[in-house]
C-alpha cells in the first residue's frame, strides 16, 4: 500500500527523485567535522521559533495598555505558556550562538571562495533578515528596555539625509514609539519568519548546486564523497542531542539569562534606564557605532560593519585552497579578528565612559583594518608561502585543484 502510494505521488510530484537527490544520496566530502553541524542546527532552532511564535502569537496582544500584560498571561496562565515563552526567548540567543559559529566556521575554511558566492551572500541576506525580526521581537514584551532600545534605534534612522524624519515616522507609525509601533513591529516580526524560510530554501538551492565545501579545500568529484545519509543525518542528530542539553539547561534552569531585569518592569516613557543597551548579539555593532564620535558617521559605520561581510569573495584574493588551515598569516588574522569581535561586545555591554571609549575605537579600527588589509596580506601570503616551499601535503592539493582561473561555474576543472 506504502509503495503504491508512493508510486502515485511520483507520477504527479517527483518525490522520490527529490528526497534522493537533495537527502539521501546527496554527495558530501567524507572529512565534515562537526563544525558542519551547525547549518542544521540553525535550520532546527528556526522551526522551533516559528512553531513556538505561532502559539505566543495566539495570546499576545499587540496594544500598549494589553501587551505586557498578555506576557504575564502567557507565563502564567496559559498551560505550558511559560515552556513556549521561554523556548521562545531563549531560542532568539541560542539563534544567534549557531549562526555566529557557522559564520565563524565559514570564515576559517574561506567558504565563501568561488563558485560559493552566491551560497554566502544568501546567508548573508538571511543574517539581516534575523537581525530585523530580533529586533522587532525585541518590543513585544513592551518592558522598560524594549521600549527604550526600540527609541533609541529607531531615532538613528533619522540621521538618513533627506528623508530621516519620513524613515522614522514610517518605522513607528507615530511620532514616537507607541501603540502603532508595537502593532507594525507584531506583523513584521510574525512575517519575517516565513520570509526567512524561504531565503533558507534558495540558500539551500544554492548549496546542493555547489556542494558542501571541504575542509581541506578542493571539490571532489560525486564518485569521491560518500552519501549524506545515513552517514551526516547520524552525526547532525548526534550534534542536534548535544545542542539540546545545553538548550534546555538554559531553558529550565536559567530561562531568565537572556532577558535583561528592567524588561520585567512595564514601559515607562518618562522614567529612562540608567544605562541602555541592546541584547547581547547586537553589542558588537553597537560598539561600533558609539567609537564614532559623529552620529551619522556611527550609523554609518554600524552599518558597515554588517554589510562589509560581502566583499570576502572579492577580498580573499589568495589560491591557496582551505582556508586558514593552510594559511599561517590568514589563521593569526581570524583569531585576531574572533577576539576583535568579542572585545567589541564586552566594550558595547559598557557605559561609554572613561577607558571604554578609547578602547571600543581601537576595536573598531581593528575591525574595519582586518577587512581592508585581507586583499595585500591575502596576495603577499601566497607569495610568501611559494617562495619559501609549499607543504607536502598542499602541494598534494594543488595537483589535485587547478588555480582558480581554471574553475567553470560548477567548481569543476575545464
Amino acid at each position: 500500500m506504502v509503495s503504491r502510494v508512493i508510486e502515485w505521488v511520483d507520477q504527479r510530484f517527483p518525490l522520490t527523485s527529490f528526497v534522493k537527490h537533495d537527502l539521501t544520496e546527496y554527495p558530501t566530502p567524507r572529512n565534515l567535522s562537526y563544525w558542519w553541524n551547525f547549518g542544521f542546527l540553525a535550520g532546527f532552532v528556526l522551526v522551533l521559533q516559528i512553531a513556538t511564535g505561532i502559539f505566543l502569537a495566539m495570546y499576545y496582544k499587540p496594544d500598549v495598555n494589553l501587551a505586557f500584560d498578555s506576557v504575564q498571561h502567557i507565563m502564567r496562565e496559559v498551560n505550558y505558556g511559560w515552556l513556549l515563552r521561554y523556548i521562545h526567548s531563549t531560542g532568539a540567543s541560542a539563534f544567534f550562538v549557531v549562526i555566529y559559529v557557522h559564520m565563524a566556521r565559514t570564515l576559517y575554511y574561506a567558504s565563501y571562495h568561488k563558485p560559493r558566492e552566491l551560497m554566502w551572500w544568501t546567508g548573508q541576506g538571511l543574517m539581516l533578515l534575523i537581525m530585523a525580526t530580533a529586533f522587532m521581537g525585541y518590543l513585544l514584551p513592551w518592558g522598560q528596555m524594549s521600549y527604550w532600545g526600540a527609541q533609541v534605534i529607531t531615532n538613528l534612522f533619522g540621521v538618513t539625509p533627506f528623508f530621516g524624519d519620513q524613515i522614522v515616522l514610517w518605522l513607528r507609525g507615530d511620532f514616537s514609539v507607541g501603540d502603532a509601533t508595537l502593532t507594525r513591529f507584531f506583523a513584521l516580526h510574525y512575517l519575517f519568519p516565513f520570509l526567512i524560510f524561504a531565503l533558507v530554501g534558495i540558500h539551500l538551492v544554492a548549496l546542493h548546486t555547489v556542494k558542501s565545501s571541504n575542509p581541506s579545500g578542493i571539490s571532489l568529484a560525486d564518485k569521491d564523497n560518500i552519501p549524506f545519509h545515513p552517514y551526516f543525518t547520524l552525526k547532525d542528530f548526534f550534534g542536534l542531542g548535544v545542542y539540546l542539553i545545553v538548550f534546555c539547561a538554559f531553558v529550565f534552569f536559567s530561562p531568565n539569562t537572556f532577558i535583561e531585569p528592567p524588561n520585567n518592569i512595564p514601559a515607562n516613557p518618562l522614567m529612562t534606564p540608567a544605562h541602555i543597551e541592546p541584547e547581547w548579539y547586537f553589542l558588537p555593532f553597537y560598539a561600533i557605532l558609539r567609537a564614532i564620535p559623529d552620529m551619522l558617521g556611527g550609523v554609518v559605520a554600524m552599518a558597515v560593519s554588517v554589510l562589509i561581510f560581502a566583499i570576502l569573495p572579492f577580498a580573499d584574493r589568495t589560491s591557496i585552497p582551505g582556508g586558514a588551515r593552510y594559511r599561517p598569516i590568514y589563521r593569526a588574522m581570524f583569531f585576531i579578528f574572533l577576539a576583535d569581535v568579542l572585545l567589541l561586545g564586552y566594550v558595547g555591554a559598557k557605559p561609554p565612559t572613561g577607558y571604554f571609549v578609547p578602547l571600543g575605537q581601537a576595536a573598531t579600527l581593528v575591525y574595519f583594518a582586518t577587512f581592508f588589509l585581507l586583499p595585500f596580506v591575502s596576495k603577499a601570503e601566497e607569495r610568501w608561502m611559494r617562495a619559501r616551499g609549499l607543504p607536502a601535503d598542499l602541494q598534494a592539493l594543488f595537483q589535485q585543484r587547478p588555480p582558480r582561473d581554471k574553475w567553470n561555474d560548477k567548481g569543476e576543472t575545464r
